[in-house]
């Protein structure tokens, strides 16, 4: 291996865990850190409190009692349809990560497929973004982009986000999520390594799927037959200097499902870094 990879998991990767027990499976896999959701139950995938109902300085605490960082906590969807209601939920992500201590929050733009002009979608993004900004001065915290590469995206591509934050001078307190699964639809071919604050990393290995029909439920653990080049995008990322956390997000229920998922996390690790 050339590189390390500092591995981390993101609580959709094994969304049946409470959150200690999934702190406890990033300890044992020697992760850096962890992504914590607000999102699990709304997608039927708990029926579980964020934070399972404790306080969420208290889980900070245990996570970082197993020397793992606690990397973010995801998400304020539909951030870029700024309203009242949307002020609200990035407002309590934001007290949410200063208690438990977490180092960012995740902004995940609207997938409504809407149709509208390029001049009105980036505004209305920019706009969020200059309303977020004041909050996390405030906070001295760092907020997530994470374009998606769906064609039913309102952001898909790297560049705007990155365009926007130096249109509203937010250089200090935002950044990237590259997503490997993402970074593929959108068949985007540049990196922004110095705006990454994380990647997010799954695989897709039905070959019977054209990008357009490829969906979150196909995103599985990376292994040889990945369609997605997670090497290649991993290895790239690491040359152009990039050395923050690779953090792994699948959302097929087979992996949710699988009763030995730290068996196969090893596995895919193990791939991954021999590879890089």
């Amino acid at each position: 291996m050339t590189n390390k990879i500092n591995f981390a998991l993101n609580h959709m990767t094994a969304p049946r865990l409470d959150v200690r027990q999934f702190i406890d499976l990033a300890t044992r896999l020697g992760c850096v850190g962890v992504e914590l959701r607000n999102d699990l139950a709304d997608k039927q995938l708990s029926t579980r409190d964020f934070f399972d109902g404790e306080n969420p300085a208290g889980i900070g605490d245990y996570a970082r009692s197993k020397g793992l960082r606690l990397l973010g906590l995801s998400e304020a969807y539909g951030f870029n349809r700024w309203d009242e209601a949307m002020e609200q939920k990035v407002a309590l992500l934001i007290e949410q990560a200063k208690a438990s201590g977490a180092e960012s929050i995740s902004l995940i733009p609207s997938n409504d497929g809407a149709k509208e002009p390029d001049e009105k979608r980036l505004l209305d993004l920019r706009n969020a973004l200059a309303a977020i900004l004041p909050m996390l001065k405030q906070a001295n915290l760092i907020a997530l982009i994470e374009p998606l590469g769906f064609t039913t995206s309102s952001l898909r591509r790297k560049r705007e986000a990155v365009e926007a934050i130096q249109a509203v001078g937010g250089n200090d307190h935002f950044r990237l999520v590259h997503d490997t699964f993402h970074h593929f639809l959108a068949s985007e071919t540049k990196y922004f390594p110095e705006w990454t604050g994380i990647v997010h990393i799954s695989g897709v290995v039905n070959p019977a799927l054209t990008a357009e029909e490829m969906q979150d439920g196909h995103r599985i653990l990376v292994d040889g037959a990945d369609r997605l080049r997670n090497v290649e995008q991993i290895k790239s990322l690491l040359a152009m200097g990039y050395k923050g956390a690779f953090s792994y997000e699948p959302f097929a229920a087979s992996v949710h499902a699988d009763a030995d998922i730290e068996s196969g996390l090893r596995t895919s690790m193990d791939l991954l870094g021999s590879a890089a």
